[in-house]
């Protein structure tokens, strides 16, 4: 049976659907789980690994100074505890605002592959010049530039996510992309150690510079090889062809009740001031603030195993097993909140576990009690992913909006961070209470914000047979799965936000 599917906007080559010489398998068939999980499966043995690994070099090449700073990066530059900090929240004049129309961009041009790999390579070789700074200009030179490419990946990573998997699938996908960060904690600092100890002096170079080195090569590598790995989108993936490509578009469709697709009207413009618009968008862009404030002692986490009174290589060693159980706890935590459909206990659970850490951190001086402590605070993390997909799930279409708000939800958050790098001060240590009670203030923050977003969402499902859908997209969701308009309008009224 032979189906034509028209392109509405042939201008537009991300609305092409193309038309196929069979019918896809009935939806809950033997045939049809089995074409979705070798889909699936495709997708998570390409693209998983390749985000993995770019998202453990984003923050390997970003938090490199931190501990470079233990192997004299501060006294060779001639940095103040003042201008060291400075350079630490330097990055996110470029990186917070960029992440918007970064995104924006992502959304709008064809080939996605090509552009995140081509920022992964900038920044790898921002990385990778840092280590020829010799002052405190150079250094504020190569952090404002080094925010720029990095400001595409996570959002980027995350809206790309969204463009192939279902919202009951998107927790799991995003929380091992996020794997990459905390292992990145890990992994950089065994990297780091090994060089610090090892490669002083070498050709008459500090260790702390082959750090920056060895560390932005690596990156410039992987930028090159995510080219050629990374998908696009389904329509137009190279390594996606055929019926693949429409069950890719069709299963997308069914999630929602409506195309992925954008209209002519959606422009990224429109889609951006949809976003801006909706005071959703600005709950979650608000929550993810006062969340990254909380959980800012991230970039400092070298410096809080340094505490202990262990020497740097010891220091650095411990910082990895933390990071190690926050993986798991990440995983497992994304796993349950998919497979229950639930978000908000799923989120906000963690960081508590990072309230426990502080309260047990403040409560006393032990070097085993404190220790334990930041096993719970690294545990903390496995809420973070989930803020992102919350927001991809109750932001679905049309993609414009949904690629802006994730840049928006991710700029504006990051700003927590910027001022997370101000209240870990070292004249606070080496027990940085001031520093645990403004987290722990901020944590409350954002989990009173979530429950009122919560509520919100748990409102709007019982409005949603008020809502209008968009005709278009229903229409294009209904040729892709093979069903008539009424029967994609009853479909439809079966989506409910996530909450």
């Amino acid at each position: 049976m032979s189906t034509q599917y028209e392109n509405e906007n042939k201008d537009d080559d991300k609305a092409e659907i193309v038309a196929q010489e069979d019918d896809l398998p009935a939806i809950g068939t033997p045939e049809r789980l089995h074409a979705e999980r070798r889909l699936v499966r495709k997708l998570d043995y390409r693209l998983l690994p390749t985000i993995f690994l770019i998202y453990i070099m984003n923050y390997i090449d970003r938090n490199g100074i931190t501990t470079a700073r233990l192997k004299g990066l501060e006294k060779d530059l001639g940095l103040s505890d003042l201008q060291y900090s400075v350079v630490l929240s330097i990055l996110f004049v470029s990186y917070c605002p960029f992440q918007i129309p970064s995104n924006i961009i992502l959304n709008y041009v064809n080939r996605p592959s090509w552009y995140i790999g081509a920022c992964v390579v900038a920044w790898g070789l921002t990385s990778l010049l840092t280590g020829k700074t010799h002052n405190y200009g150079g250094m504020l030179a190569c952090r404002l530039f080094i925010g720029l490419p990095e400001a595409a990946f996570y959002p980027g990573a995350i809206y790309l996510l969204s463009r192939w998997y279902t919202k009951r699938e998107l927790a799991l996908r995003s929380a091992i992309l996020y794997i990459g960060q905390l292992l990145s904690n890990a992994f950089g600092a065994l990297l780091a150690a090994g060089i610090l100890a090892n490669m002083e002096g070498k050709r008459g170079i500090q260790a702390w510079r082959w750090l920056f080195f060895i560390e932005g090569s690596i990156t410039i590598v992987i930028g090159f090889f995510s080219m050629w790995a990374l998908p696009d989108y389904p329509h137009n993936t190279r390594w996606i062809a055929g019926h693949e490509r429409r069950l890719a578009q069709a299963r997308l469709a069914e999630d929602m009740g409506e195309a992925d697709r954008d209209n002519e009207k959606d422009t990224p413009l429109e889609g951006f001031k949809l976003a801006i618009r909706d005071p959703l968008v600005l709950s979650f862009a608000l929550m993810n603030t006062a969340q990254a404030l909380g959980l800012s002692f991230l970039n400092f986490f070298p410096t809080l195993t340094a505490t202990l009174g262990f020497n740097t290589t010891i220091s650095l060693l411990l910082a990895a097993p933390p990071w190690v159980f926050a993986s798991i706890i990440t995983c497992l935590d994304a796993w349950h909140a998919d497979k229950t459909g639930e978000r908000f206990f799923h989120t906000v659970l963690p960081w508590w576990l990072v309230v426990l850490g502080f309260v047990i951190s403040l409560a006393t001086k032990s070097v085993g009690g404190r220790y334990v402590s930041m096993f719970l605070m690294a545990a903390g993390y496995a809420g973070v992913p989930l803020t992102a997909v919350w927001l991809a799930n109750v932001i679905p279409r049309p993609p414009s909006k949904r690629a802006a708000a994730i840049g928006i939800f991710t700029g504006i958050g990051n700003l927590g961070i910027l001022m997370g790098s101000y209240t870990w001060k070292s004249e606070w240590g080496p027990l940085y209470h001031q520093s645990m009670i403004i987290s722990l203030c901020a944590l409350v923050l954002s989990t009173v914000m979530s429950f009122g977003i919560r509520q919100h969402l748990r409102n709007k499902n019982l409005k949603l047979h008020d809502e209008e859908a968009d005709e278009v997209r229903v229409r294009v969701a209904a040729a892709l799965e093979g069903i008539t308009f009424e029967q994609a309008i009853e479909k439809r009224k079966g989506f409910k936000y996530l909450y």
